[in-house]
């Protein structure tokens, strides 16, 4: 497969576009696992999402490009949810509140089949090196003592993850996609906007709460729970911001 033009890179994979696919290409032979693991993931969450009203991208194939391992799915054309935010700032209150739809129709989704997502939060807390081991413990303690959901969590959802074109509304970046508790998604969510889209993120934690009828102080609760997993990512422009949230975990 020729690879025609470069989209955007991650620190696991590039992504190209060509012939009408789009192309995740993860950087290191030993990424494997991760690229088997996420298109087993996708392949899951497609199946569930065909009764739904949001459409997801086709996986195709997996395969070995150049020695690296490859994911490649439908490209979905059209613009993301963000972009139409920045083109649009008059219509920012429509655009969130049709944000947090699509959400909430994700939640209602049930994914028994996926890896569990407070699982995956216990493991990166324990692989934490910046944190000390009382703090360690008492987020694990918090964690373990949240409800137990089976709710479909994107587990990465923002604006630019949602294209929307003629024929219709799709959400992107399902890899990281596990079954748990919606507020967990909706704390991942927050703390992406206040990273990236910061001029919103409290007005969509308010909304989302509302429209929901969840309660805001337990999403608030998961909070140092979702900054300390992140945290694991080793995105260093983002250690500050998150430390400060992991040092609220007594917050009520």
């Amino acid at each position: 497969m020729e690879l025609k033009n470069f989209i955007v890179s991650s620190e696991l994979y590039d992504v190209y576009e060509s012939d009408g696919l789009a192309v995740r290409i993860y950087k290191k032979p030993e990424y494997k696992e991760k690229c088997l693991y996420a298109a087993l993931t996708h392949a899951r969450v497609e199946t569930t999402m065909v009764n739904s009203s949001i459409k997801m991208p086709v996986l195709h194939e997996v395969s070995l490009i150049d020695g690296k391992w490859a994911i490649t799915m439908d490209w979905i054309k059209g613009k993301t949810l963000e972009q139409l935010m920045d083109e649009n700032p008059d219509k920012m209150d429509t655009y969130l509140n049709q944000f947090i739809d699509i959400q909430c129709e994700i939640h209602a989704q049930y994914m028994p089949l996926l890896s569990k997502l407070k699982d995956k939060m216990a493991r990166q807390i324990k692989s934490l090196g910046q944190i000390d081991e009382i703090k360690k413990y008492e987020l694990l303690t918090r964690l373990d003592s949240m409800p137990k959901h089976i709710k479909l969590c994107h587990n990465s959802f923002e604006p630019k993850d949602i294209i929307i074109n003629d024929e219709g509304t799709y959400v992107i970046n399902w890899g990281s996609a596990r079954q748990g508790n919606a507020s967990a998604d909706v704390a991942k969510t927050y703390l992406l906007l206040c990273l990236n889209k910061p001029e919103i993120a409290d007005k969509y934690l308010d909304r989302y709460c509302m429209k929901s009828g969840t309660s805001k102080n337990y999403v608030q609760a998961w909070l140092p729970i979702v900054a300390a997993a992140q945290l694991d990512k080793g995105i260093e422009s983002e250690k500050e911001f998150l430390l400060k949230w992991i040092d609220v975990v007594d917050y009520d």
